[in-house]
């Protein structure tokens, strides 16, 4: 039987008539020429990375390391060639068990190899779990944020601009500066807390240290916690670079461990998608444990849209971006935190503001691209790029939300003393 050719495989998996062209180190070729979109596969390692891990996973292996490829493509903002890709998805089909061996025999004839993988690939699960490190623990939660926050500095700081906000901003318009809507963010948080000067904040997954710096700018006492070394570390720079050294703090330290209490508010800005949703309660109960009476929650976390989604992430994600990362529904989420005791008072989606966002990071990632590739390497720019392309794909086309959530602990005798405040409705 005869060898088969790159684009004699990929027919087998995509139908004719699909809306894309692919052109192969071996000189074959698939597809109408003229097509929206061209894929490249630039070599053999291409086609072990996805014999060895089909789907995602081995497409993304074999885009980092440069093995596929296209003339549509720009690094830095990868957002028109991953809706192209999108396209093809309906043209996409099995084939029989007879074809498919036919395509296995020819790989092997040419060698059984497994490629490695790139190096900036984190473990899977279950390794993780063989070395100790159980989801969510302070153990496992420590070792996820620091493999996804303790990288340079300087490289978050192409894309996220001054404010070095890791979150959603929120924009009066689509031409609202990034540095505007990371402002106005912070504002709209504040203003929901209600807090004044001399209350007491705590911050939990503080990041670099933005809200601690606008809160003090307020007058308002406030502790940021965080995992990451490298966010603390800036952190404290920029608290002391604004003399802001009497009301602002950041600890390298897991939010479980915070002895404090009595604080007037809590907020945890884009932290929760670590925390697991089996562990919700405790979390919430923590929380509600570190309020005085009558004090408030902002909890602002990514969301699914509904509760039939699964829970867990993707291997991408889970290998690459958020290890151990998990999303819930709005609904899911309100309910334990009612269920905690506090009083829901307004929950908001910022799904349009965070798709936003995104476009803008990634447009400043395009500005900075060869100082990104000078202090990360090519690969893991490669990656932030297709990360923050396909969540912006994937918030416009409502397949992930974003949701704020306000609630307020009950006086002792079950009423509360929360203001009517100028942003609500």
């Amino acid at each position: 039987m005869a060898s088969m050719t790159v684009a004699q495989m990929v027919e087998l998996f995509v139908k004719p008539d699909a809306p894309i062209h692919v052109t192969a180190f071996d000189g074959s070729s698939f597809g109408d020429p003229d097509a929206p979109v061209t894929l490249t596969v630039n070599n053999s390692r291409a086609v072990y990375h996805l014999v060895n891990a089909p789907g995602e996973l081995g497409l993304v292996r074999a885009y980092l390391q440069g093995d596929i490829g296209s003339p549509q493509l720009v690094p830095g903002d990868p957002y028109r060639l991953f809706g192209d890709l999108v396209a093809v998805k309906p043209y996409l089909r099995a084939p029989n068990p007879a074809q498919f061996a036919h395509a296995l025999a020819s790989i092997a004839s040419h060698g059984i190899r497994r490629p490695a993988a790139p190096e900036i690939e984190g473990p899977g699960r279950l390794r993780r779990l063989t070395e100790g490190l159980l989801p969510h623990s302070k153990a496992g939660d420590a070792a996820t944020v620091s493999y996804h926050y303790d990288q340079s500095n300087d490289f978050y700081a192409l894309f996220l601009g001054p404010s070095m906000t890791y979150t959603c901003a929120v924009f009066d318009s689509p031409d609202t500066s990034l540095e505007a809507a990371q402002q106005a963010k912070l504002d709209l948080i504040l203003d929901k807390l209600a807090l004044r000067p001399g209350d007491r904040l705590l911050d939990i997954g503080c990041g670099w240290g933005s809200m601690e710096i606008e809160a003090a700018r307020r007058g308002i006492h406030v502790l940021g916690v965080t995992l990451s070394e490298e966010q603390v570390e800036w952190a404290q720079r920029w608290i002391r670079q604004e003399g802001l050294d009497d009301l602002a703090e950041v600890r390298l330290m897991d939010y479980r461990d915070v002895p404090e209490g009595d604080f007037d508010a809590i907020c945890s800005i884009g932290m929760m998608e670590h925390v697991g949703h089996k562990h919700y309660p405790a979390y919430f109960q923590e929380i509600y444990d570190k309020l005085k009476p009558g004090a408030m929650l902002l909890n602002h976390q990514i969301t699914r849209c509904n509760s039939h989604q699964g829970k867990k992430a993707g291997e991408f994600i889970d290998r690459y971006i958020f290890p151990d990362g998990e999303l819930s529904s709005p609904a899911e989420i309100e309910m334990v935190i009612q269920d905690t005791g506090f009083e829901v008072v307004n929950q908001e989606n910022l799904r349009q503001h965070y798709a936003l966002t995104l476009h803008r990071w990634n447009e400043n990632l395009v500005a900075h691209w060869d100082e990104a590739v000078r202090l990360v390497g090519a690969p893991k720019a490669r990656l932030w790029g297709l990360y923050m392309a396909g969540c912006a794909y994937n918030f416009e086309m409502n397949n992930i939300q974003v949701h704020q959530f306000l609630a307020v602990k009950p006086q002792d005798d079950g009423t509360d003393t929360y203001p009517l405040r100028p942003w609500w409705p």
